[in-house]
């Protein structure tokens, strides 16, 4: 046996006994925990949930409650931002979001992250964020109470590979938007509600209960690394005052492997267009 083989070997079979796999990216959550109950339920299994694929992947996940950690400098240690519950208000904390996308930065949304009420009763509307970025300009409705909908997957992406054509999602609050996101040449819808879920959620007012349209779920910019995700509200036991979770949003097999392929594939930035 030559050195060089000898060393290998020996290599090889110290790595075997206690090497750990090499970190594959950084995953960096805010979350404020500060609104309704549904989404506090949401972002403690959230924080499970990816915290147990990040061993599984190899991957780092850390949280943060403090938005003065969205700086470009803790940013540049950074591969992936996920926005659990909500997005930054001050000027700063938001230009900084800005220019780290805008550096091909990735990121992940999810639920009340998207939502913004008018300007008017909202002064520090975001327009970047809500009408570039995410396409989706203001907040329009939502259904009630949260339950499950039949999906459709609608484009061909690394999010969606493996998901079959239509797939039954955890239960959750659905949004409707000011925008038809199939306008936008820059949005490419990767689920929507399928229509066999019509009648969808159960009110009772009747503005609550969908019969009929089209509704994108999950959806990518192509000038930016980035996913949204309308799921994140919890069903909660409201009526008796007890708040417990009466749901999970990670309890179809389908819409996970859908959130873990679109972590995957912002955390590898072999291409932006990959």
């Amino acid at each position: 046996m030559t050195p060089t083989k000898a060393i290998t070997l020996l290599l090889l079979s110290v790595c075997l006994a206690g090497c750990k796999p090499a970190t594959r990216f950084t995953v960096l959550a805010f979350y404020t925990t500060q609104h309704d109950a549904a989404h506090i339920s949401f972002v403690h299994e959230a924080n499970t949930w990816f915290s147990q694929q990040a061993g599984i992947h190899h991957f780092k996940y850390d949280t943060t409650r403090n938005w003065n950690d969205l700086t470009k400098s803790n940013l540049s240690e950074v591969d992936v931002i996920v926005f659990l519950d909500s997005r930054p208000d001050d000027s700063v904390h938001r230009l900084a979001f800005q220019n780290y996308m805008k550096r091909g930065g990735s990121w992940m949304g999810f639920h009340f992250a998207g939502f913004a009420l008018t300007p008017s009763a909202y002064p520090q509307n975001w327009d970047w964020y809500h009408s570039e970025f995410l396409g989706a300009g203001q907040y329009a409705s939502n259904t009630w109470r949260p339950t499950a909908a039949v999906l459709a997957t609608e484009a061909v992406h690394p999010a969606t590979t493996g998901l079959p054509k239509i797939f039954t999602s955890a239960p959750n609050e659905w949004y409707r938007w000011q925008n038809d996101l199939r306008l936008n040449q820059n949005i490419e819808i990767l689920v929507a509600i399928d229509s066999t879920s019509f009648p969808l959620g159960t009110g009772p007012k009747a503005h609550e209960i969908w019969y009929s349209g089209y509704y994108p779920v999950v959806w990518t910019n192509k000038n930016y690394r980035m996913i949204y995700f309308n799921m994140g509200h919890n069903n909660m036991d409201y009526e008796s005052g007890s708040n417990q979770t009466l749901s999970s949003t990670f309890s179809s097999a389908e819409q996970n492997q859908l959130i873990l392929n679109s972590l995957l594939w912002l955390g590898t930035k072999s291409s932006a267009n990959d």
